[in-house]
This record gives structure tokens, C-alpha cells and sequence, in this order.
């Protein structure tokens, strides 16, 4: 049997070598953050590339969904209601929060993954939607879900086919997004899974030339079903 040979002295990278590597790697990190972590997730963008990119927005709905939270927890605690927090935090307020960030960079994957087991973890209901939809009309349905939250779905159409987008909405009434679309389908089944707090669900229309019938079935974490139009 053949052990690979020990490596000589003079093939192990000198200690400059490592030291460089170190550097890289610590600048790469200092990049990253503050050009992606720091304008996602508090909407704070000194460079300008956050905005570009659009991650800037997705910090501004973060700290204005923290915001709400904080008004109706105060709310709740029938406590005399406070102002809600800036949109963006102050400048004096930004060392430290640098220094937070710095101090929680690696643990965020970890509380994000808390965050998903604790949505999944929310009461389980099941309903069976049907919908009838004349030609060119369209209908949307919603799902009240929290981020991470898991919903098994299988639709079908009857008489016809459909084109669809399933897509969310942001609670605060943040930016949508689209999850996927199709055109001429007769049905779907899957696993919706909400990317942020809010509703999330599907919007049907009609091309055909005859009445077609939509059954939607849904099982799994959300708090109502409801029609949007």
C-alpha cells in the first residue's frame, strides 16, 4: 500500500505566504460587508453599490418590519405607543452598530436557521380552494405565512388551461416577488416556501375561450387564505 510522501520544509508555505493569505481573506470579508451584508440587512450603503443592486431596499423593509413589530408589541403591552424607528439609524448610531455587526457576522446563518425551525413550528391547517375563472378573467389568492414557513400545494385546471404566477408580498407592503410563472399550465403541485413575512400565494387568468375551474389544495403553516381579486 502507498502513504503519500510528507511534504519537505521548502514545499510548506512560508509564514509571508500565510500572512498574505490571512490579509486577503480578511479584506474579501470587509468587502462583503459593506457591500452586501451591511446594505441588506440595515440599509446602510456607503459605497453606493447596496442601492444599486437593490439590497439597500431589502434593508430599508427589514428595519421598517422590525419597526411595526416593536409599535404593536408596545401596542399589545398597553403602554402609551412610541414613535417608530427611522428608516435608517442615525449617524451616531452607526459605530456601534458596525461593532454589532462585526460581532455577529458568523452566527446570522444560525439565527436565520432558528428562525425557519420556529415558522415550521407554527399551527398546521389544510383547505380546498375552487374557482371558476370565464375567459380572459383572473383571480389572485393569498396565504398569510411567516418567513421560512412551509406550505404543500396542488392545483389543477379543469376545462382548460391557465397561466400563473406564484409569487409574495412583504407584510409592510415591501416589493414583490415572483417565485415562478408558467403559461399554459393545467396544474402544479409543490412546496411553497415563504421567503419573508407576509402573503404569499398565486394569480390565475384565463386565455382560453370557455369557463375554466382552478381546485387548489393547500396543507401546511399559514394563518388564512384569502382572495385578493
Amino acid at each position: 500500500m502507498y502513504n503519500t510522501d510528507i511534504p519537505t520544509r521548502a514545499e510548506l508555505p512560508t509564514t509571508a505566504q500565510l500572512l498574505r493569505s490571512t490579509a486577503i481573506a480578511a479584506v474579501s470579508a470587509v468587502v462583503i460587508l459593506v457591500t452586501i451584508v451591511l446594505p441588506a440587512e440595515y440599509a446602510i450603503d456607503p459605497t453606493g453599490i447596496g442601492r444599486m443592486l437593490k439590497l439597500t431596499e431589502m434593508g430599508e423593509i427589514k428595519i421598517q418590519l422590525a419597526a411595526e413589530a416593536e409599535a404593536d408589541r408596545i401596542k399589545d403591552s398597553q403602554t402609551p405607543p412610541t414613535p417608530p424607528a427611522p428608516a435608517t439609524p442615525a449617524p451616531d448610531q452607526r459605530s456601534s452598530l458596525l461593532g454589532t455587526i462585526l460581532a455577529g457576522l458568523f452566527v446570522s446563518s444560525a439565527e436565520a436557521g432558528e428562525r425557519v425551525i420556529l415558522a415550521q413550528a407554527a399551527p398546521s391547517r389544510t383547505d380546498e380552494t375552487v374557482i371558476t375563472l370565464k375567459p380572459t378573467e383572473g383571480v389572485e389568492y393569498k396565504l398569510t405565512m411567516k418567513a421560512g414557513a412551509k406550505v404543500d400545494f396542488d392545483w389543477t385546471a379543469k376545462d382548460g388551461v391557465v397561466n400563473y404566477d406564484m409569487h409574495g408580498t412583504p407584510g409592510a407592503g415591501g416589493k414583490e416577488k415572483s417565485y415562478k410563472t408558467g403559461r399554459g399550465s393545467a396544474g402544479e403541485q409543490g412546496v411553497l416556501t415563504a421567503e419573508f413575512d407576509g402573503s404569499h400565494g398565486w394569480f390565475w387568468r384565463n386565455r382560453g375561450k370557455q369557463d375554466v375551474t382552478i381546485t387548489l389544495k393547500t396543507t401546511g403553516a399559514y394563518g388564512e387564505i384569502k382572495r385578493m381579486m
